[in-house]
Parts: structure tokens; sequence; C-alpha cells
């Protein structure tokens, strides 16, 4: 009630605010009044509300509730937060309570009632579960339910009710029940009888010491939110237990008003309902409405007016409360009271911490224990190991003669809150694991539609199955190639042009093995960034299976690495990886098969291809020219222009190198001419090329000119027209000069003398 009109106090609304019978610490709460009030007499009580112009009442224990409360203030038009004495039933007639959820199939514990001992004591001991369970059916003040742990007590727990008649009338029918096992949970919901408006998950603390050992008690603690209950498990209760509960009453015509608590157990089974209560929980509400951030009169209101739906309840953001209660001299058996309470006013001050009071009075100028649980020490913080401690350690400063409070409250939480609610994650460290799961779907359709025979799994498993004799393969030698693009991926970055990119990897990486006369069969990508950008990664992605279509290998797996720090964010870096096959004995180079006279024959580059683009960067640089500029040498940008993808050369070398016409092949990459030609010959030999022979793509001389770059490094760097070279004996030329397009007779290999360059250039 203290936390109540704590928060009702805030509410702009709200002017005023009685309390009956009060205490001490409500009565020094903003805008609240300590009245005395016959509060058993409904009608009385209805009329000093008429009188005062009292605009809602909200009613906090179960007891008036039960006895009509609500049927008489409601009758006299006075507006009531809390249920009529039919809907009340649910915590205040548990056989009844038990039975409704049976009728509307809500899920509870297996159970019987009995007004009979002996009867109840023979289902215990008979039962095909554990009937471990006994509750009075009626009102009991928090002290009608024994949890046994054998038949023994469980059958004790009857006779102390049904025979010894310990508890009363509340006592005259009992309800023995299944043994549910697992983790408690509290949640609570506002309903105005149709919609509800569910808070956030708590849980309770029971037993008086710790690890729940000892007698139960009202409540030694509570935390909120609490983590055991996950969002979608939260979800599954709001409307399999919550809703359906109010919608089950309102088809009965009992319409629930006010607040409806399920006292919950979490079993392998899912949830189950142990109790429902017509009222706020107590302790648990001292920790859930501090971190609501709505005005509590408003919804309060909603639920009498019907229209809670049209509520928007907030919570506040990041913060965790834990609540720990410090109770009187043997409690639960007893309780002292008079001991003086000091050091409460040190706790109050601190920033985010609250003190409920419940067993307190004043009495000659001081605060002293007036019950068996004295007060709440609620602590507020952004994570639920600082709110347990803060809450915990108030406890050491508030004292009282007998003062006990548990040391461990909200610690089953902590582990579960730390999985699902630490602040640090590998998202926030800059990798997006959700992000790289995003792209994987996003890639597999491409990948897919490069598959071709050998392929034996689908993208996603840890390797890549190929199987070579499934290719159409006898004897197969395996080829593998590795490369990258080098820094032509910044030019890419610089503007934003990511889709021919993966084209320049496959080819760089296919190019090569076909040199050894390897079919390409299959390829892996990595690509590395500092943020992973989805859209980005896919294009690129993309990129890379349209080139492993165009070379006829499948794209069987790859890596996506984010790696925020070493690489900025919008920077990426690849790395290809082709692998493929040649019937033995007919690997190229052929070298012993070189003659003075065979013939070289050039197919053309499609631009600078893939080397050479630090240099490149440089000019550019130098000359303060940006990408989004017109090409001087076409009609494209000159980032387009740089970005013209390497040419793919296998659909039309691979069948001259399997119909034995082709001695070597050199893919013209770094180095240029001037060191790549001579990878495939002997020493004995050297090639002449006549440069006026070839086309001279215009992006070379000009990248010359303004660039100031001298010949040979422009022949080191660059493949300055020619992508890849073949040389073949004389008497293949023509057929192989017939069977490429664009290719061109570019010179000859000759007999070299020693000391001789292995490359010369005539007509340069």
């Amino acid at each position: 009630e203290h936390a109540i009109c704590w928060k009702l106090s805030q509410s702009p609304e709200v002017k005023h605010i009685f309390a009956a019978p009060g205490s001490h610490g409500i009565a020094e709460t903003d805008k609240v009044e300590n009245v005395s009030l016959d509060i058993n007499n409904f009608k009385t009580l209805a009329e000093w509300a008429k009188i005062q112009n009292v605009k809602l009442v909200v009613v906090g224990p179960e007891d008036p509730l039960a006895r009509g409360i609500a049927d008489d203030l409601v009758s006299a038009g006075i507006q009531c937060f809390g249920p009529k004495s039919h809907a009340a039933k649910i915590e205040s007639d548990k056989k009844w309570a038990k039975e409704f959820m049976v009728r509307h199939s809500i899920p509870t514990a297996k159970f019987s009632s009995f007004d009979n001992a002996e009867k109840a004591k023979d289902f215990i001991n008979n039962a095909d579960f554990k009937a471990l369970v006994v509750k009075a059916s009626g009102l009991a003040a928090g002290k009608g339910v024994v949890v046994a742990s054998n038949k023994a007590e469980a059958c004790a727990a009857v006779d102390m009710m049904l025979k010894d008649h310990k508890l009363g009338s509340a006592g005259a029918v009992v309800v023995v029940e299944e043994l549910l096992e697992g983790e408690e949970v509290s949640v609570l919901c506002l309903s105005d009888g149709k919609h509800i408006k569910v808070l956030l998950p708590s849980q309770d603390h029971k037993r008086v010491f710790d690890n729940d050992l000892g007698p139960n008690t009202g409540g030694m603690g509570a935390y909120c939110p609490c983590p055991l209950l996950d969002d979608d498990q939260l979800a599954w209760v709001t409307e399999h237990i919550m809703q359906k509960t109010i919608d089950s009453m309102a088809s009965e015509n009992i319409p629930f008003v006010g607040v409806l608590y399920a006292g919950l157990m979490l079993t392998k089974d899912g949830p189950k309902v142990l109790e429902f209560n017509c009222r706020f929980g107590d302790p648990e509400t001292q920790v859930i409405l501090p971190l609501i951030d709505s005005n509590l009169y408003e919804a309060m209101k909603a639920c009498c007016e019907g229209n809670l739906d049209k509520i928007d309840l907030k919570w506040k953001e990041g913060v965790t409360a834990v609540g720990v209660v410090m109770s009187s001299r043997g409690y639960p058996e007893s309780s002292s009271k008079g001991d003086k309470i000091t050091g409460l006013e040190s706790v109050v001050k601190q920033n985010d911490m609250l003190v409920f009071h419940s067993g307190v009075a004043k009495k000659n100028g001081s605060l002293v224990t007036n019950g068996g649980r004295v007060l709440i020490n609620v602590a507020l913080a952004p994570s639920l190991v600082t709110a347990a401690a803060k809450a915990t350690k108030a406890c050491s400063i508030i004292k009282f003669a007998g003062a006990h409070h548990r040391t461990d409250i909200a610690y089953k939480g902590i582990p579960r809150w730390f999985l699902t609610r630490g602040r640090l994650s590998y998202k926030a460290s800059g990798v997006d694991i959700s992000a790289g799961d995003a792209l994987v779907n996003a890639i597999k359709p491409c990948a897919t539609e490069t598959s071709r025979d050998g392929v034996m799994n689908d993208l996603g498993g840890f390797g890549a199955f190929f199987s070579p004799h499934l290719a159409g393969y006898k004897n197969p030698v395996l080829v593998s190639g590795t490369d990258g693009v080098g820094t032509k991926v910044k030019i890419a970055q610089a503007c934003g042009l990511h889709s021919t990119i993966g084209i320049d990897l496959v080819a760089m990486c296919v190019n090569d093995i076909l040199c050894h006369g390897a079919e390409p069969l299959f390829f892996l990508d990595y690509f590395a960034c500092g943020h992973l950008d989805v859209d980005v990664a896919n294009s690129v992605i993309n990129g890379i299976a349209q080139g492993c279509k165009i070379a006829g290998c499948a794209l069987v797996g790859g890596e996506t690495a984010e790696m925020p720090g070493l690489y900025a964010d919008g920077e990426y870096d690849l790395a290809g990886f082709s692998v493929g096959a040649v019937e033995k004995g007919s690997e190229l180079p052929l070298l012993s098969h070189l003659q003075s006279g065979d013939c070289v024959i050039a197919l053309p580059s499609s631009g600078l291809h893939s080397n050479g683009y630090s240099l490149v960067r440089k000019v550019i640089n130098n000359l303060h020219m940006h990408y989004t500029e017109k090409s001087p040498f076409s009609n494209k940008t000159i980032g387009e222009e740089l970005l013209t993808p390497t040419t793919i050369y296998v659909h039309d070398v691979l069948p001259l190198v399997q119909q034995g016409l082709i001695k070597a092949l050199a893919h013209i990459t770094g180095g240029g001419l001037l060191e790549n030609i001579p990878r495939v010959l002997t020493d004995k030999f050297k090639v002449t090329l006549d440069v006026k022979l070839w086309n001279i793509p215009k992006v070379f001389p000009w990248l010359a000119a303004v660039g100031g770059i001298n010949e040979k490094e422009m022949l080191r760097t660059f493949n300055c027209g020619v992508g890849i070279v073949l040389i073949v004996g004389k008497d293949k030329k023509d057929k192989v000069l017939k069977s490429l397009r664009n290719s061109v007779l570019i010179g000859e290999v000759q007999q070299r003398m020693e000391g001789e360059p292995q490359l010369l250039l005539i007509t340069l």
C-alpha cells in the first residue's frame, strides 16, 4: 500500500490521497493523509467517499474485496480499482479457482478438493503424482499453503486444517495439489474486464532463509524484471493465461476489474498456474511500480471505465529493481514490536534507493518496529547485480534489534540476466552475427545457380565436397590458385560500385590455374570488412557468382569476416581460392615441347584488369581528379572505366588446351609482360613481341602521359592490352587464331643467348 500511494502521488491529476488506516511511511508520502475509518463497514465508507468527493478507491488487500467492498462502492457510484466479490473468488475460494481453470483449460497443477481429512490423506497416499501441496481453500492471510517434502508432512497439514481447525473457516475445505517443479515467477496484469496490460514479470522469495530454506513467509524480497521468463514465454503467458482468464471470467458474466496476479511455475511442460490473486502482490508490487514510466492513476481509471486499451503503458528503459525485506525478531512464527529503527534516513537520501514501510510505527519521536515484516529496501540500477548489491547493503545500514534479511535476493535471476540482458555483445563490439546470417540467406540463391557436376553438398556446411570423378575426370591432378584484386577495391568503395569487383576476383584466380591446363571446378571467397553492410557484401558476392558462372566453376563456400578496428567502416578486402583439375600428363606448361619458332598469340585485356591500382590511384590523387569525373578516353566516368572487370578466358581457351593445341599459357598480371611471359619459358628460350601488332587501350597511354610513368614501369606494372598469352606450335597457329575471336599473333619464341633478356619488345 505504501508503494501504491507513492506511485499514485506522482500523477499530476491526483491532488489528495486518503489512506485507511495507512502507516507512518504512507503519511510521509507527498499528497497522502492517513484517515481513521471503519473500513469493514463498506456502506459507511462509500458515503464518506462521496462526501470527500473521492474519484477513485484503490483496494490493497484481498479480504475486503472478497467481502464485497467493490460491489458497495460501485453501487454507490464510486469507481473502485479492484474486482467485485464474485470475481475475487479467484483468490478467496481456491476450490472454485481450480475448477474454473479446469473448465477453461488454463494450465495448472493436478488437484482434488476435500472437506474430509481421511479422504484427503487417502488421496495423498495413493495419487499417481506427487500430491504434496495442501492449500486452505479460503483466505488465510498468507499462511494457508503447505508445500510438504513428503506424504507424512502433507497428511499432517491436512489434519492441521481439517481436524485441528488451525485456520478456522478458511481451512474448512482443502485443495490437495500436485507438486510442480521449476522456478516460480509472478506475472500481474491490469484489467478493465476485457482488455489487459501485462506488467513486467517478477520473482518473489517466500522462504525466510537464504537458499530457500525455512518456513514460508509473506515474502522476503523480490526483483523485476525476472529474466527467467523470456519474451516469447511472456507472450505465451499473456495470451494463454492472463487474457484467457479475463475472457473466461467475462464469458461466465464475472468481469474482472483491477489487478490479476498469477503465480506461475515454469515447468518442463511450460508455465502453469500455482494460484491467482485478485490484487497487487507483496513484495512484487514494490519492485514493479518503480519501473513504470506511465501515469498509474490514468491506467487505474481506464480499468474502471473500460478503456484500458487506450492506455500506452511504458517502462523505464534499462532499469532493474531489487527489493530486500527486513523482518523483526522471530518472524514468521512471531514478531517483536517497539524496537527502535536507525539508519533509515541514510538509505532514503541515496540516489535510486526507496524504502517502503510495512511494520513501522512512530513512538516517542522515533521509528520502531510494528510487525513481522518491517520494511523493504528497493534499489534501482541498470544491472540486476548492482541493484541486488545496493538493496542488500542497505539492510546493513538500517538497524534494529533482531533484524533479519536474506542475502540472496535475485541471485537466481542474475546468471540468466547476464545471458539475456548483458550489455556487452559481439554486436556492440562491432560484429553483427545477424547481419552475417542475413547475408548467407541472401547469397544462397546465386551460389546455387553456379552448381555443376561434381558438387556434392549445399552451401553452409563446415566444408565443401567435390568429386572430380563426377565431373568427368579419370586420373585428375588438382590445381589450386589464390589471389585478390588489390587496391581496386578502394576505387569500388569510393565509387559505391560493387557489382563487378567479384568478377575480377574470380578472373584473377581461374585465369591463373587455366595456365596449368586446369578446368576451374570450384571457388571459395574471403570477404573481410570493418562493418558488414549486407547490401554491399551481397552485391560483391553476386559478382563472384557471376564470375563463377562465366568460368564454369561452382561457388561452394566462403568466409565473411567482420573485423572492426582492422578495417574502417565502409572498407572491405577480398581474397579468392580456386581449385581445378587436369588429367595427369596434360599439365601446362609443356616445357619440353617448346621450340624456336613457336608462335605467341595474345588475347586482349578489357583494360587494367586488377593490377597496378596503387599506382593508378597515386596518379589520380596527384591530378586532384575525382572518380565521378568524365573519363578523358571514353564516355564513362573515370571510376567506371577503372572498374571495368577482368576478362575470364576459360570458356575460350580451355577447349583448345583440352585438344592439345596449347604448349604454354601466361596470365599477364602483376609484373606485366616483362615478368609473366618468362615464367613459362626455359632458360634457353626468349620471346620477341611486336607491339604494333596489338591494340593498346587508351587508358594505358593516358596513364603514362599524365602520370609521367616510364616505359619499363608501364611494362612491369600493367598488362598494356594483353590479357593472356598462348604459345602454340607453328602447325597449330591458324587453327588457334581461327578458334579465338579477337586473338592476335604478336610474336614468336626464339633461341636465347646467355645473358639475353627473356622478353624483347620491338616498335614500342
